[in-house]
């Protein structure tokens, strides 16, 4: 019989737990003996459905990790700072999804399909990247293997699900309200109202006016590429999207490039899908993107502000490519290694 692994998702209930739970169901060659689902006491006893069966939900606070082997972190730094090390101690590798490990130099910052030979030097935790970070990376390296990237330039389109389930109920319900002719309410999850409007703050803002988000992207882009002086600069900006992040980036090379050998090297790597025909009015958008694991690229063209530059539009879901599937990815490759 083949070995099978015990896993417990932290965080079940959220948005992104609840995903990561929707991927582990649809993989049924994945070998999972035990499924274990934990939150916070309000979730405790809740029952989720998994694998023709339905699984009691535990109190993180109270529950034990031993037996578990890898134990995928959905809850948020709080729950990642007081548990994650536990986990580990107890004998779990953790996939963390949370931000609050990703730039520890002893902690690899992981996509399997750009950097998985970093797992080889984990020491019980790995760290899931940013969404928006995620979906760049099969891109960014596919290109930069090519012509060498020098310089990077990204504005992203951030739908309200990487804010959480509260962030959902609020656009559904100010859009309701607004198209219902009701006065503008205080958002009580972002800095402005966000039905029918847009605002380049995702975090706080440093004193050079760089929001955290952005700074995510910079460093976690320097980290898996393994490139720790490579410009990169980041706006990015919050959108009344559902789901699915949407980014318009710029990558200047060191060699000539072009743009139809950058749509067939972007059509043979792995996650990516090219929806390039502009005649056709082809090209990706948060529809397209939601609800399934491909990175999106389209509008594929040359930069005209560099000497070898392309300038071009990646989708995918958050939720899902962006945070649930790759760690679920990470968790495949060690079992994989392990196999």
């Amino acid at each position: 019989m083949s070995k099978t692994y015990n896993m417990a998702i932290v965080g079940a209930t959220g948005l992104v737990g609840g995903t990561m739970l929707s991927v582990l169901e649809e993989d049924r060659e994945l070998p999972i003996g035990q499924l274990r689902l934990m939150a916070t006491a309000n979730s405790a006893g809740k029952r989720l459905p998994f694998r023709d069966q339905e699984i009691a939900v535990e109190d993180v606070a109270q529950a034990s990790f031993k037996g578990v082997d890898i134990a995928l972190f959905a809850g948020g730094e709080t729950a990642s700072a007081d548990y994650v090390r536990r986990a580990v101690a107890e004998g779990a590798v953790a996939i963390d999804n949370s931000s609050l490990f990703r730039m520890d130099p002893q902690v690899p910052l992981v996509v399997p399909e750009v950097n998985g030979q970093a797992l080889e030097r984990h020491r019980g935790i790995i760290a899931n990247p940013n969404c928006s970070t995620i979906q760049l990376m099969p891109v960014l390296a596919a290109l930069h293997r090519e012509w060498g990237v020098e310089s990077v330039s990204i504005a992203s389109y951030q739908s309200v699900s990487g804010a959480g389930k509260e962030a959902v109920q609020e656009l559904r319900q100010s859009t309701a309200d607004f198209l219902a002719g009701q006065p503008r309410r205080q958002s009580k999850v972002f800095p402005h109202s966000i039905a029918f409007n847009l605002f380049p703050q995702i975090g706080s803002f440093d004193s050079e006016g760089h929001s955290t988000e952005e700074w995510k992207m910079v460093c976690e882009t320097r980290k898996i590429m393994d490139l720790p002086q490579l410009p990169v600069l980041a706006t990015c900006v919050r959108v009344p999207v559902f789901f699915a992040h949407s980014e318009a980036v710029q990558m200047s090379f060191s060699k000539a490039c072009d743009p139809q050998r950058a749509r067939e090297i972007l059509a043979q790597t792995p996650c990516v899908k090219v929806l390039d025909d502009t005649a056709k009015g082809l090209y990706p958008t948060p529809i397209d993107g939601e609800g399934q694991d491909l990175v999106l690229v389209g509008r594929i063209r040359r930069d005209m502000t560099a000497k070898h530059g392309l300038a071009m539009w990646i989708v995918a879901d958050n939720l899902r490519k962006g945070a649930a599937t790759n760690a679920v990815n990470i968790a495949r490759a060690l079992i994989a290694r392990q196999g």
